[in-house]
Order: structure tokens, then sequence, then C-alpha cells
């Protein structure tokens, strides 16, 4: 029998079984049936064939035999067919009379052959059982560590079909749903921390926006849910107790946090929140290649070979920021036009402000800017607020996070007092943070508090108000700090939804309306204008972790008090408010109307070039000197120029109103490349 020793080694599991079971009957029938005959050989083929070598056993003819003997297997390939067919008869042994060999059993390559013994082959053969051996050996501990894993088997789920149950996702801050489609569309780029990490503290981790809503198990809980038990806790808490009265008519303020999309898409697009790495401030301490000529993404960047100046570096990122607290108008001019009254100030309108070793103070090179947006919203009497980042910690028990956080918070009032608002806007100016981590216990965490907002400059005191998280602290449990320090705190009905202390008071927003009286006095003891925030967690989310991660735009309105200042912390920003608006007939609903896909008439856009035609044979109309004139085409008249102030304001009806998941309508429409239909003509030869 003829065997490749080098696909005897190569081979997987499921093929050395096949092996096995295919070499025990055929040694069998050779010690049985012609022990005297027995002949093994292994061929060695080339290992560029890829053809499994074919099992041959030569013996001496026999008459009662040569029936039996099975045909040749033809060859998988058709390749030297002629050749294979014309065997000549010195192959076979002269002296024992052997029958010449079939083509297609004859070993391919030029090697030689090696002929081995039956103990060989045995040997061989106790080598794949060894195989077989060690590949059971290697699934029975990789059982045995599934079982001491955390990971559920179909085994350990007594009493429960896991095929019922859906496998839980993770909740993905950069996702957005989708509509009716059910598709979810992924934002360009994702984004990234500009602060250092040794801002935050080793036990929590980065939000979006100053959110904890869109974060994993966050700082102080360092528990992993497992998924199955967190769906069957999930699907089986106590539904929640809302309550059933609106604040109608309404008279606060709606308002949306730090990007308004329709603007954003604007073409020149109109943003505050334009930032860059370290690397690039870095990098543009060198003068550019052509400094006659302005910055180019490749053929005009800095020269690093030229000596690197401090100054020129921070211009850059000064630049960064003076663009974006110019765009401030713009946004609060939009929002006064749509009856939008609240905005959410972007945290890194200049960035790196609060950085250790690249921050930077704000006057005097933006204190005109600033000024210039606060008398805007001053005089259309709009309310602007920040919200520091999740690293900023006062209660964390690393000092360096604690300095890091006041430098942040210096940064913020700092931003806010140079905007020179009026007494009572000023007053409303105020910067949102949360209590951070727990770091094991709450109790020493509030004393740490204490102990680091006792120095805090007045300015930073009379702006700062703390928010129940959806985390670590509920609404118990800063209460009573806000109460003790005269600290107001922001009710965040989209947080405490998920987490509320289960022994006081139940999920949802009937109970905590109790609360209400406790809470506004925060406010009124400092003659702040009362704010709180709403947001809704996803239609399927069903985990903690599922919930914390917020709708694209809100259904219906809070159970709060109609006069405060009502945030809509949701992914689609200015369009969530309009919802509400049209919704419940708010003021400024009949202000806005739907856009026209992939159009927009706030635009200024340069004519199409008219499209290159080949030269047609027209015909000449002859003039009264006898000269020939061909008939010209006429060009469409170019649109009317719209003035800078009235760019992306939404042109002369009002179109910014996009439906839920068509931001795609924003932008132009992609052009299709349309692919050339190939046609094959038949010729008739009758």
């Amino acid at each position: 029998m003829s065997i490749s020793s080098r696909r005897l080694i190569r081979y997987s599991t499921a093929e050395s079984r096949r092996l096995l079971d295919l070499c025990t009957p055929i040694s069998h029938y050779i010690f049985t049936c012609f022990p005297s005959h027995c002949n093994l050989s292994l061929a060695m083929v080339s290992k560029r064939k890829k053809s499994v070598a074919i099992a041959q056993q030569d013996f001496q003819p026999d008459n009662n035999t040569e029936a039996e003997r099975p045909s040749a297997v033809p060859r998988r390939s058709g390749r030297i067919v002629e050749k294979q067919n014309q065997v000549s008869q010195s192959d076979a042994t002269p002296d024992t009379g052997e029958s010449p060999r079939t083509a297609s059993a004859r070993p391919r390559g030029k090697k030689k052959k090696m002929e081995i013994e039956v103990g060989d082959m045995i040997g061989a053969m106790h080598d794949l059982r060894e195989m077989e051996d060690s590949f059971r050996d290697a699934v029975k501990r990789q059982k045995l560590a599934l079982g001491a894993s955390s990971i559920p088997s179909p085994s350990q789920e007594t009493g429960i079909n896991a095929a019922f149950f859906p496998k839980p996702k993770r909740a993905d801050p950069d996702a957005t749903t989708a509509g009716p489609e059910g598709k979810a569309v992924k934002s360009k780029t994702k984004k990234k921390l500009v602060k250092d990490e040794s801002n935050a503290d080793q036990d929590s981790e980065p939000y979006e926006d100053g959110e904890p809503g869109d974060r994993e198990e966050g700082s102080g809980v360092g528990k992993q849910e497992n998924d199955t038990d967190a769906f069957m806790q999930g699907a089986s808490r106590p539904p929640p107790v809302n309550s059933d009265y609106l604040p109608l008519p309404w008279k606060g303020r709606l308002g949306y946090a730090c990007l308004n999309t329709y603007l954003r898409q604007a073409n020149p697009p109109v943003f505050s929140s334009r930032t860059c790495r370290i690397a690039s401030i870095l990098e543009h301490r060198h003068p550019l290649t052509d400094p006659s000529q302005p910055e180019h993404a490749t053929k005009n960047r800095p020269d690093k070979e030229q000596p690197a100046d401090v100054t020129r570096g921070q211009k850059y990122v000064e630049a960064l920021g003076l663009a974006n607290a110019r765009d401030i108008v713009k946004m609060i001019r939009w929002n006064e036009k749509y009856g939008i009254k609240f905005l959410r100030l972007s945290s890194e309108m200049f960035p790196f402000a609060s950085h250790e070793e690249f921050g930077y103070k704000l006057a005097p090179f933006a204190s005109d800017v600033l000024a210039e947006a606060g008398r805007v919203a001053a005089e259309l009497g709009h309310r602007l607020t920040t919200h520091p980042g999740q690293f900023t910690q006062l209660g964390s028990p690393r000092e360096e996070v604690v300095r890091n956080a006041i430098r942040d918070l210096e940064y913020h009032d700092e931003m806010l007092t140079l905007l020179r608002l009026p007494e009572h806007l000023n007053k409303d100016a105020v910067m949102i943070l949360h209590m951070g981590g727990v770091f094991g216990d709450k109790m020493a965490t509030l004393d740490r508090f204490r102990k680091n907002y006792a120095p805090l400059s007045p300015s930073i005191k009379a702006r700062l108000v703390l928010e129940n998280d959806d985390v670590s602290w509920t609404v118990h449990d800063l209460l009573p700090i806000c109460e003790e320090l005269n600290i107001p705190l922001v009710l965040d009905f989209h947080h405490h939804n998920i987490m509320f202390d289960k022994g006081q008071i139940r999920e949802g927003t009937k109970d905590i309306v109790d609360l209400y009286p406790r809470i506004r006095a925060t406010w009124d003891r400092k003659g702040i204008t009362q704010k709180m925030h709403y947001s809704e967690p996803c239609s399927d989310a069903i985990t903690s972790r599922q919930r914390r991660k917020h709708r694209p735009r809100v259904m219906t309105l809070p159970p709060c008090p109609n006069d405060v200042d009502l945030m809509i912390e949701a992914k689609d920003k200015e369009q969530a408010v309009f919802d509400l608006m049209r919704n419940f007939k708010l003021p400024g609903w009949d202000r806005f109307n739907d856009i026209v896909p992939f159009e927009r008439q706030d635009e200024n856009r340069p004519l199409p070039k008219p499209p290159k035609k080949k030269r047609r044979k027209t015909k000449k109309t002859a003039d009264p000197n006898g000269d020939a004139e061909d008939e010209m085409e006429e060009q469409p008249e170019p649109p009317p120029e719209i003035p800078e102030s009235e760019l992306g304001m939404g042109g002369p009806d009002n179109r910014v109103y996009w439906p839920l998941g068509m931001e795609d309508w924003l932008r132009p429409k992609k052009r299709e490349a349309k692919k050339r239909r190939v046609i094959d003509e038949m010729d008739d030869e009758d």
C-alpha cells in the first residue's frame, strides 16, 4: 500500500480519524488474506501536489483473486491522459511476474520510493492514535475551563430556554437608530479624548459630552454584569410608575447640548467644538514650508527642519478657539429664529485650555469674541450653560485628579465670565458637575468633596451645581449635601429611572414629584432659574447598561414644572426639540418646515460645469453679409447670491427639520456612477 508520509503528518483531526478507519480494515485484509504477498511501500509525493495519495498494494497475481482486484481510480485531473494510458510493461517486476501498475495509481513526482516494512506502518497508525488522544485531552481541558468560567453553558441554564432570550447588545455611543428601517448609522469619526490620561481617576471611565449615560460600568462599581443575568434582571424588574401630568401650557425654555446638526452640515460648517491633538500643537510650532501661502493638508505643511517656536504653536490652538467662539453667535441667532432659547456651550471650545502643560488663559485674546457672543445672548434673552467632562471629580482620592479638576472649573468659569452677561443671565450660566466615582466608600467620597469644595473661588461656587448620574449617585445621595453646602441640584429624569434608591422610591416619574419642593429650594436660595435634564432610553433597551444609551429623540415631556428650563439630551439635538414643539404645539412649532432631500436653499454654490458634448453638424444661418453663424445654446443664469447673514438659516421657506433617521438628507446626494449595459448582439446567419 502506497501512502504519502508528508500527507500523513499534515492531516487534520477529522482526516486522521478517517484514515485510521480506512487503514484498519486494509491491514486486517492484508494479514488474513495475503500474508505471504504483503509488500507495503510509502511513496513521497511532491509538496505542491494537493491530491491525496492513493494506498496501493503490490502483490503477485493470483487466478483466484484476479477478478476481485478493484479497478484503478481515475485521476482528479485530466492532464496528460494519453501519457498515462501508455504504461510500459517494464514497470512489472520480472522476477515475480507482477502485473503492470495502472497509470492512475502510479506515484507522481521524481523522488525515489521508500520501502518500509509492516512494522513501520503499524508505528504510523500508533502515532495517529496518540494524536487523536492528545486532541481528546485538549477538548476535555477546554470543557473544564469553560465550566469554571462565568460563561453559562446550555446545561447550566436549568428551566430556561436560552433560545427565547435575545443576546444583549452593548450600547454604542457612536450609533444612532435610523428609524423604521432599524439600521444604525455610525458617526464618521469617534470622539477622541482630548484630556490627558493623568486627568482621570483610574476607577472612572469616559463618557460623551459629560454624560455618564453613554458609558459602560463606571467609577466605583467594578462589577461586570453577566449578560444572561442582566437580561433576566432587567426584564423582570417592576414596571415604572409614571406620572400623567404634562407641563402645559409651557412657559419655560427648551434647549439642546453643544451641537446643531443642521448648521454642522452647512457650507461652511458652523459648530463650536473644533479641536486638535497635542502632537498638532507641537508640529505647528514650526513655520510652514511657504509662510506666504495658507496652510494645506498636503502641499503646505509645517517644516519640522525649521526651528520651533512655542508662541507659534500657541497661536495655532488659539485660532481654533476663536473660530469656535465666533460660531456661537450664528448658533444663537439660528436658535432665536426657530424658538429655541437655551444652549449648552461645548467644553472643547478652547482646546487644552485647562491642560497642566499646554493650558492657557482666555483673556485677553478671546475677550472680545466671547463678549460679542454674550451681547447677542443677552439681547435675545438666551440662557447659556456648560457641563465639564467626566474627569472633573472633586471627590477623587488622588490629589493629581483634584488639581486637574479645579483647573478645569477655573477654565469654564473664565469662559462664562468673559461673556459679560447681565446679572440674571450670569447667575443662570451654571456649570453642571457629577460627583464622579464612589471609590469604595460613599461617605469618604462626600467628605473629600466637602474638603475640596471649600477652597474654591466664590465665582466657581456661585456657578457650580450637581447632577444625579446613572451609575452611582442617586437623588437621595446628593440632595442632603446640596442642602448642606448650598449647591443647586439638577434632576436628570433619565438617570433617575436607572439609578434610584429602591428602599425609598419606585422607578418612574411619579414618586420623584414628592421631592420637587426640596429640589426647587436649592435653586431659589441662590436666585437661579431651575433647570432639569430629560432624555429617554432606546426602545429595545432592557439591561441597565443598554438603558443608559440616549434615544435619538424623545416622545413626550416629563412631569416637570412648566416654568423651568428643560435641557433635551438626545442624539438628534435641535431636531428632538422640534419634535416636542410639533407634538405638543409648543411656542415656535410653526416656524420651521421639512427640508427638501439633498437640497438646501441657504447656500451659495458654484454653477455646475456644462457637460462636454460632441460637436454636431448644425444648420448655419446666413447673415446679410454672407457670413454664417452657428446656433448657440443659452447658458442658465446664476442664482442670486445669498448674504452671509442668511447662510445656513433655512432659506425663505425655513426648511430646517429632517425626519427621524434621515440625517443624510442634509448632505448633497452622492453621484452614482451608472453602469454601462453590455448588450451582446447576435448576428443571424440566416
